[in-house]
């Protein structure tokens, strides 16, 4: 909780310094604006007491508030000068400065200044570090072949500064991604700042990203801002509109912008990463997204795989979210037996991630009791037996005579066992009761000698890693 006093005045300097190293507060003196920069480059204060006319200074109060705040914007200013006017003040404030106090002036006045503002940098500061749990909370789960191809990408990628560009389902854990990569990088103690490119009005879109400045409210800082020295995740960014996507495009080239209703350059030093569900090919050659914003966000594309490319990890999946619903919303802790964890791997799961998060909440909340999970409670569950000891038969199955009937079933059987295990042929052998050997025989009786059903490569493939 250090402050930085910065006043041409030696005399007054020294006497705010004293009073308030008396309350407690750590200080540090700055007498012109080389030695000011200077203090807040080898570590950023908490607060900073600022006189606007500064003598033999390179710079005067209100071009040090300005690179204040471009470069530390959550730095609290507050404005002393013994040439007060209206004008003054209202120049400050609306370049950032938390408060205007005229000299000379009250001892008791400063010290009520000087707590409010320091309580806004705490409140600042914790909110940053809950940020920063937030992203080291972000642990990616999973042991599949898929997964561990995307963390292998993502890996590579997190030391550099390229920019990502994020590709998948919804729901397939994209946002998950972008925050392993900022997590793991050298900006990872930085902001990271999320841009719903589908939830912000078109009309609006511009005053969020860029800010604004007006008379009477000053500087509001937009997320372009308040991502600076760390990341800005473009989520969805083929919803985007055209417009913003120029400005976007002169600030990725640039680096700076200017904030609305503002003259100022506001410069930013940004990582930029980019997700989309959308073929953004298609999407420029509809006209709805720009070439050359597509060419500077894509530098490294990096595919997301979907929930039914990565079966394997559904259990792992499904426990990680009973603990998290345990820790934030005292849910009950709950096992999951075979017979669920098999159902759980083999259902569609169009909604991904985001689909299998949302059905184990809703089975925790509604579920009676802290017993295992079985697999009535799953969706789709609900369907009763037309007999005990049976189960109803449907669709195009029931008019076919038994051998055509058996083989159709047995195909069907087979390929949702072998998606299940990650195309891993000998996992799958196992499971089923066979040789390995006789399950290729089978397989190849029944037509299947390519790849497993949304599986992009070949079982042979799978099975020399297993």
């Amino acid at each position: 909780m250090s402050i930085l006093i910065v006043d041409d005045e030696q005399d007054i300097r020294e006497l705010v310094g004293d009073i308030l190293r008396d309350e407690g507060y750590a200080v540090r003196l700055a007498a012109n604006s080389d030695d000011c920069l200077a203090a807040i480059n080898s570590e950023p204060p908490s607060l900073m007491i600022l006189d606007i006319w500064l003598k033999d200074s390179r710079m005067d109060g209100i071009d040090i508030l300005k690179t204040v705040k471009r470069d530390n914007p959550d730095v609290p200013v507050v404005i002393i000068s013994g040439h007060g006017n209206i004008e003054i003040a209202v120049a400050a404030i609306k370049q950032g400065a938390y408060d205007f106090i005229e000299k000379p002036f009250n001892i008791d006045q400063l010290m009520v200044v000087v707590a409010r503002a320091m309580e806004t940098s705490r409140l600042r500061r914790e909110n940053q570090e809950l940020r920063r749990r937030d992203v080291a909370s972000a642990d990616m789960l999973g042991n599949s072949a898929a997964f561990k191809g995307l963390k292998a990408n993502l890996d590579k990628v997190t030391k550099s500064n390229g920019r990502v560009m994020l590709t998948g389902q919804p729901g397939s854990g994209k946002e998950m991604a972008a925050r392993y990569i900022h997590m793991h990088s050298n900006r990872a103690s930085a902001p990271f700042i999320t841009v719903s490119s589908a939830s912000i009005e078109p009309e609006r879109m511009e005053e969020v990203l860029f800010g604004r400045e007006t008379a009477d409210r000053g500087v509001e800082h937009g997320l372009l801002e308040q991502a600076h020295g760390g990341v800005v995740y473009f989520d969805e960014v083929a919803d985007m509109p055209l417009g913003t996507q120029g400005k976007i495009l002169r600030v990725l080239t640039e680096q700076q912008f200017t904030r609305a209703g503002g003259t100022d350059k506001v410069r930013v030093d940004l990582r930029v990463i980019s997700s989309t569900c959308r073929d953004l090919r298609t999407e420029i050659g509809l006209g709805r997204f720009r070439q050359e914003l597509y060419d500077r966000l894509n530098v490294v594309p990096i595919p997301v795989p979907s929930l039914a490319e990565r079966r394997e990890d559904i259990p792992d999946l499904a426990r990680h979210f009973i603990d998290w619903f345990h820790k934030t919303q005292g849910l009950p802790v709950r096992s999951l037996t075979p017979e669920t964890e098999t159902m759980l791997q083999t259902m569609p799961w169009p909604g991904n991630i985001r689909q299998l998060r949302n059905v184990i909440e809703r089975i925790l909340i509604l579920g009676e009791g802290t017993g295992p999970i079985d697999a009535t409670e799953l969706p789709g569950a609900e369907t009763k037996p037309e007999a005990e000891g049976g189960f109803a038969l449907g669709g195009a199955i029931v008019t076919l005579p038994l051998r055509e009937a058996r083989e159709l079933f047995e195909r069907e059987y087979l390929l949702t066992q072998i998606n299940r295990f990650g195309g891993n042929i000998s996992r799958t052998a196992s499971f089923v009761g066979m040789e390995r050997s006789a399950l290729h025989r089978k397989l190849k009786s029944l037509g299947v000698v390519g790849n497993a059903r949304g599986m992009g490569r070949g079982f042979a493939d799978y099975d020399e890693q297993a």
